[in-house]
C-alpha cells in the first residue's frame, strides 16, 4: 500500500504565492510520474502539472507561466510552487502519482487540500 500526503495550501491573496508539497511512502519499486490536480465546486477534477521520472513536466495552459513543478526522485517527493494566484485557481488540490510495484503498478492520490484566493 501506498499513502500521498499532501502539505502547504490555505488561504492566499491574489496575486499571491504558495507551495504544495507531497510524500509517497509505502511498498514503492519506483514512481513513473508525480504531478498534481485540482478539482473546483462543480467542475470536474483537471491536471494542474506533472512530472515524470525523467524530469519531462508538462502543465496547463492556465498555469504554465506561474507554476514550477520540481520532484525529488530519492525522496519520492513532489512540489508544486504557484505564483500569481487568480480567484479562479480556488479548488481542492490532490497530489498524484503512478507508482511501480513488484507486480503491477496502479494510480495513488492524496486526500487533497483546499487552496483557497481571495481578498
Amino acid at each position: 500500500q501506498v499513502q500521498l500526503v499532501e502539505s502547504g495550501g490555505g488561504l492566499v491573496q491574489p496575486g499571491g504565492s504558495l507551495r504544495l508539497s507531497c510524500a509517497a511512502s509505502g511498498t514503492i519499486f519506483s514512481i513513473t510520474a508525480m504531478g498534481w490536480y485540482r478539482q473546483a465546486p462543480g467542475k470536474q477534477r483537471e491536471v494542474v502539472a506533472t512530472i515524470t521520472d525523467g524530469g519531462f513536466e508538462n502543465y496547463a495552459d492556465s498555469v504554465k507561466d506561474r507554476s514550477t513543478i520540481r520532484r525529488d526522485n530519492a525522496r519520492n517527493t513532489v512540489s508544486l510552487q504557484m505564483n500569481s494566484l487568480k480567484p479562479e485557481d480556488t479548488a481542492v488540490y490532490y497530489c498524484y502519482a503512478h507508482v511501480m510495484g513488484q507486480w503491477n503498478s496502479r494510480d495513488y492520490w492524496g486526500q487533497g487540500t483546499q487552496v483557497t484566493v481571495s481578498s
